[in-house]
């Protein structure tokens, strides 16, 4: 795939490697380091779409052994982000705006977490990301929208 993207670039270079997957994964998360406490694997990663999984385990889990909220929140925004990234065109930049989302089903499995964006909405101004997650049995878990500000990269000054 030829792309000018920088992160699409990296992520298809990482996945040439034996533990691609987790090798980006790692790299990715480590740029919002919050991120890494669920131990995230980003298994697609493509223009306007990202999937992301994680496992249950205790230290995402809370009191009644289900994935916590805080835990399934932080799947969503960092496959947001991850789309972001590989989808924005050079010219803009974003920045969260603010989350609503609607928990659905109790998550008692390991986690697939899905963002979507319509590629016609990439412009200056609010943009909605679809985010979803899924327990293995593919029960919607949470649902909701990441709405990112997007705007154009100050002009560079010059020496």
């Amino acid at each position: 795939m030829m792309t000018d993207n920088y992160l699409l670039k990296l992520y298809h270079k990482t996945l040439k490697y034996p533990f691609g997957r987790a090798l980006f994964s790692r790299m990715f998360a480590a740029k919002a380091p919050y991120f890494k406490t669920i131990k995230p694997t980003i298994e697609v990663l493509e223009p306007n779409h990202c999937v992301l999984t994680f496992r249950k385990r205790k230290a995402v889990a809370n009191h009644i052994g289900t994935v916590h909220a805080i835990a399934l929140c932080n799947g969503l925004e960092m496959a947001m982000g991850a789309l972001a990234e590989a989808t924005i065109p050079k010219h803009l930049r974003w920045i969260p705006k603010g989350m609503q989302v609607n928990y659905t089903a109790k998550a008692d499995s390991d986690i697939r977490i899905v963002a979507k964006s319509d590629p016609a909405a990439w412009q200056v101004g609010d943009l909605p990301v679809s985010v979803q997650g899924f327990r293995a049995d593919g029960t919607m878990v949470i649902e909701g929208t990441i709405t990112i500000y997007v705007s154009e990269k100050p002009a560079k000054k010059q020496a």
